[in-house]
């Protein structure tokens, strides 16, 4: 498995970056995690729109699908200059009715609904479900292909369940919108400790922090970690490549 970090920004992108979207490659399958704002613009400088072959989506925060509309007319518009591309499986709970129908766009995308309980197969991913501790429904993702596995948390505060669900993980990619002298766990985000302690608990070989917070020195945050885990730490940056 190949990830590429396309934005890694919490709420909004700062300039010139994006917000959360991960692309994860394998055997020439390509998925896109989350599609956050000025994800299309970044996504551009490793593959087209029209050459994604399935998107999943943990919630649907702005900062996570604001991009899903120019998805679609991004592929509605090389369907007339150019070979029309097939059809979109954008793949997101049901939680939320009013979100989940707008994933389907005329023949360009079909929204499918996850069921959060059931392992979902998609391409050469394998994809189990943890339910996030958030303001809206959430959902973590553990990805398995080829006999590595990458966990993504969402955006969630910290809970026990992510130990075992991210146990011995090749890499953990966790939401890391505090600074650990602050307390996320009322806007449903967890802090540098938290991220570093889960890391440790769960065993996984190497810790992602991303959605990243839009002050202070962010090196203090895989500092903070580093207290609790001591295993590989890097942050989140737009371009960042990582082989399992």
């Amino acid at each position: 498995m190949k990830l590429t970090i396309i934005g890694c920004w919490g709420g909004y992108p700062r300039k010139g970056g994006a917000s959360s979207g991960y692309l994860l490659e394998h055997d020439g399958f390509s998925l896109l995690i989350d599609c956050g704002s000025a994800v299309l613009s970044k996504l551009q400088e490793y593959i087209h729109p029209e050459e994604l072959d399935a998107v999943i989506l943990s919630h649907y925060h702005p900062d996570h699908i604001a991009d899903i509309g120019v998805l679609l007319h991004a592929r509605l518009i090389q369907g007339f200059i150019g070979e029309k591309p097939p059809v979109l499986p954008i793949f997101g709970h049901n939680m939320d009715k009013k979100e989940f129908s707008k994933l389907t766009y005329k023949n360009i995308t079909k929204g499918i609904a996850y069921d959060p309980v059931q392992k979902l197969r998609i391409g050469p991913f394998a994809i189990t479900f943890l339910h996030t501790v958030h303001p809206v429904p959430c959902y973590a993702m553990r990805i398995e292909a080829a006999g590595k596995s990458f966990v993504y948390t969402g955006d969630t505060a910290y809970k026990d369940d992510f130990a075992s669900f991210a146990r011995n993980a090749d890499m953990l990619l966790c939401e890391c919108n505090f600074y650990g002298n602050m307390d996320g766990k009322g806007a449903g985000h967890m802090n540098s400790i938290d991220a570093g302690m889960l890391a440790s608990r769960a065993n996984v070989k190497n810790l992602v922090l991303t959605h990243l917070p839009h002050y202070g020195e962010l090196n203090e945050l895989a500092k903070e970690a580093s207290k609790q885990y001591e295993g590989n730490i890097m942050l989140a940056e737009e371009g960042l490549r990582i082989t399992l």
